[in-house]
């Protein structure tokens, strides 16, 4: 049975939305550093279980070194595994990078896809990551349930569910579909400067007042 979503509980979502909209603008902005939409996909693959920070430091030069999918596609996966080990996860990063750059040349022509099914067919990637490239390049209405949007949007009270794929589909039901991009990017912004997981600033946080954990 899905949950209706109250009147007041909306009013709540609204002010929420409103309050980042004031805090944050409603700028659309990425963290990673790419140029197209492959150097993003590639960016995005590297930065699980690391941060956007290092992973911009490491595709600097990547994208010098690799600069086309046919170059990923080709090279040889010791030597990447060098290239990106500071990202951690090196071996099976390489190897999903590899294979994910053969099925786009094979497969979609070394254009990167750009519904959900497509872009999971892909070597290293899952819903996380085709959802950022469907927002960010496509403007496909999307989720991206990283850590951050995880732990505030179960603070706030938007979901109490602990699997991304289940938070995802809570937020889509509390939020207006016009602002899910705009969402993730405000909490992440709101994750890495007021509400971090170690040391929340909740004095002076601009959410406390509708912040369900205060």
């Amino acid at each position: 049975m899905v949950k209706r979503v109250t009147k007041t509980e909306r009013e709540r979502v609204q002010k929420i939305l409103d309050l980042l909209d004031e805090h944050y603008t409603r700028e659309y902005k990425c963290y990673l550093n790419y140029e197209t939409p492959w150097q993003l996909l590639i960016a995005v693959i590297l930065s699980a279980q690391c941060t956007d920070a290092r992973v911009n430091i490491v595709t600097k030069d990547l994208f010098q070194k690799y600069h086309t999918v046919e170059a990923f596609a080709n090279a040889e996966q010791k030597e990447l595994e060098n290239d990106i080990h500071s990202t951690g996860f090196y071996k099976n990063k390489a190897k999903n990078i590899i294979l994910c750059a053969k099925r786009l040349i094979e497969v979609y022509g070394g254009e990167v896809p750009r519904t959900l099914e497509e872009l999971t067919s892909l070597a290293g990637v899952g819903r996380k990551t085709a959802n950022v490239i469907r927002g960010n390049i496509y403007n496909e209405p999307s989720i991206v349930v990283d850590t951050h949007v995880k732990r505030i949007s179960r603070k706030l009270g938007f979901t109490k569910e602990e699997d991304p794929e289940k938070i995802e589909y809570d937020l889509m039901k509390v939020l207006p579909k016009e602002h899910w991009i705009l969402y993730n990017i405000q909490i992440i912004t709101h994750g890495r400067g007021l509400c971090t997981a170690r040391n929340p600033k909740c004095e002076e946080c601009f959410l406390r007042e509708l912040c369900k954990e205060k």
